[in-house]
This record gives C-alpha cells, sequence and structure tokens, in this order.
C-alpha cells in the first residue's frame, strides 16, 4: 500500500472539506445590517408654530395644497393629504403626497402646530416580453412562435423629501392663506 498517496489524497480531501464549510459558513451569515437612517435632530424642517387654531392651520394647508394642483384625498380639522402626479420623461412618473398634520400648542388652542411630510415616489415603464408556441401533434412537431410584450409602470424609488427649503415655501404659503383667512373672518 502507499502512503504518500493516501496522504496526498487526504489532504485534498480536507481542502476540499474546509473550502465547503467556508462556503457553508459564509450561506448562513447573518444578513447586511444598514445603518440607521433616522437621526432625530432637527424639529424645524417639518413643523411650525401658527397663531391659529388646528382647524384653520389643516384648512389652510388645504388650500396651499390645492394652490399647487394637488388632489386632495382626505381632509378633516387635524389632517390633510395631498397628492399631485409628474411625468419628467415619457418612460419615468413621480408622485408627490402631502400629508399634514395640525395640534394645538397652547391652553387656550390658538397657537397650533403643523407637521408636514413630502413622500415621493419614482415610477419607470418596464417592458416584459411574452412568448408561446403552438404545437400540432398531426403534423409532428411543428411549433408557430407568438410573441408580445406587454409595458407596465412599476415603483423604482420611494423617498422622504428632506429639503428645509422645500418645507419653508410650503410653511410661507400656508401663512399667506391664514392671513387671507383671517381677513375673511
Amino acid at each position: 500500500m502507499n502512503f504518500s498517496c493516501i496522504h496526498r489524497n487526504a489532504a485534498v480531501w480536507l481542502a476540499g472539506l474546509l473550502s465547503l464549510c467556508g462556503l457553508l459558513s459564509a450561506c448562513g451569515s447573518t444578513p447586511k445590517a444598514f445603518a440607521s437612517q433616522e437621526e432625530f435632530g432637527s424639529t424645524v424642517t417639518y413643523s411650525r408654530l401658527f397663531d391659529a387654531t388646528a382647524a384653520q392651520t389643516c384648512e389652510a394647508a388645504r388650500r396651499a395644497l390645492l394652490s399647487q394642483g394637488y388632489i386632495i384625498s382626505a381632509a378633516r380639522e387635524d389632517m390633510v393629504e395631498g397628492r399631485k402626479s409628474f411625468q419628467p420623461e415619457p418612460e419615468s412618473h413621480l408622485q408627490m403626497e402631502i400629508r399634514v398634520v395640525c395640534a394645538p400648542d397652547s391652553p387656550d388652542g390658538k397657537v397650533s402646530l403643523g407637521f408636514v411630510t413630502a413622500l415621493q415616489d419614482v415610477y419607470a415603464l418596464k417592458k416584459s416580453n411574452n412568448s408561446a408556441s403552438l404545437g400540432v401533434g398531426a403534423l409532428g412537431s411543428v411549433s408557430l412562435p407568438f410573441s408580445s410584450s406587454n409595458d407596465a409602470m412599476v415603483k423604482v424609488a420611494s423617498k422622504t423629501i428632506s429639503s428645509d427649503a422645500f418645507y419653508e415655501r410650503f410653511f410661507d404659503l400656508v401663512k399667506r392663506y391664514l392671513v387671507v383667512d383671517e381677513g375673511l373672518n
């Protein structure tokens, strides 16, 4: 019996086993952890104080959204939601959704806090090809290919708008509608 051949085969077998163990441990590793996206730092980006009741603030926010072409999907004394669609390119679509929540911030209710969040969804045109074949058994294995394609808008991204300037312009518009509303009373 040749011991050097057995020793060499055992070494090759052991190296293969160690490689397999390494692969299996990589497959069973814990999923990648993402860094926290939330900092909870600034409170001025998404909220402002208004010298108005919560109902008046939400009504001014509703009018501000309407003045910019938003479709109002919900409107209550304490909350307003609006949505607007954009098509910047033939094969893409953007949808903005803005939610305003109004809460009293003084004991008499004449000062309110408006919280605003804007969400932007991005859609892209995706094409998918479909094909089918027709086999005729009596004639043998004759297949005739038929193909078609389907186009669908697919959501490819979604993000909360975090631009201070965006929210500042919105809050300025809400303030303008509060001033107009005060002039009517």
